[in-house]
């Protein structure tokens, strides 16, 4: 199932409208216990995504596949492709498209408000699908987007697969002294998987993000690490995201 998702902007009163592509829904084969909103890497679209986690043995979770704006990524010159922010070369001191992320976290965090509110809300993503979905993970701790805009629904899960954290540094500086982002941080667990070999996203960029985000306050921090693995998933690594999935949201 599918549907188009014509414009909508970001938190912010003043942001740009962003177009978001088609959304493609696979619905529970069980008992709706969860929804999880998953999401593409840079230049791919939410179907392939939604014909691989319908194989899933996971019943009970409602996948949505959103797919990402088209908009000039700087990493390949400018050229147009889908993207749920501009991204450059990455460094963890780099510029950040706070605007992009933000209306991509508003975004998601629309489709999960229409969701059932006794369902379990969790976020996940390939690569810059992962960025996003950690981005999103440290909004729900703030309260807030990065515009400042409150941010609406409650995360019990956030998956992230070969990715890396956005805006890292930052966040330990907004962090600092907030105990209600270090609860609310400490209550939602984080499962993030990296191949050594990963030649698009370097492995060491998704270790150190997942040192930063434990170092604020995230205690359920899960970093895997497979031998060998490209910029690509592979059986072992979904069927440990199913096992996690299945522990953490009951589904």
């Amino acid at each position: 199932m599918s549907y188009t998702n014509a414009s909508i902007g970001s938190g912010s009163r003043t942001a740009r409208r962003v177009e978001f592509g088609r959304t493609y829904v696979v619905r529970p084969k069980g008992r709706h216990l969860a929804t999880v909103v998953w999401l593409h890497g840079l230049g791919d679209n939410g179907s392939s995504w939604s014909q691989l986690l319908d194989n899933l043995p996971l019943p009970n979770i409602k996948w949505i596949c959103p797919t990402a704006p088209t908009r000039p990524v700087t990493v390949l010159g400018g050229f147009p492709c889908t993207a749920w922010f501009d991204e450059g070369e990455l460094s963890e001191d780099g510029p950040n498209d706070v605007e992009g992320l933000d209306a991509s976290a508003s975004h998601i965090a629309n489709l999960l408000s229409t969701e059932p509110s006794d369902v379990k809300f969790g976020i996940g993503g390939f690569s810059m699908g992962a960025a996003c979905a950690l981005y999103s993970a440290t909004c729900f701790t703030q309260g807030r987007y990065g515009n400042g805009t409150l941010y609406p629904v409650n995360l019990k899960a956030i998956v992230g697969l070969s990715g890396w954290l956005p805006a890292g540094l930052s966040l330990v500086n907004m962090m600092e002294g907030s105990h209600d982002a270090i609860g609310r941080a400490a209550s939602l667990p984080i499962l993030m998987c990296h191949g050594l070999g990963d030649e698009v996203v370097p492995y060491k960029f998704g270790e150190r993000s997942a040192q930063i985000l434990s170092s604020v306050g995230f205690t359920y921090v899960m970093f895997k690490t497979y031998e060998g693995l490209g910029h690509f998933t592979v059986p072992k690594e979904m069927e440990e995201v199913c096992l996690w999935l299945n522990a953490r949201l009951g589904a």
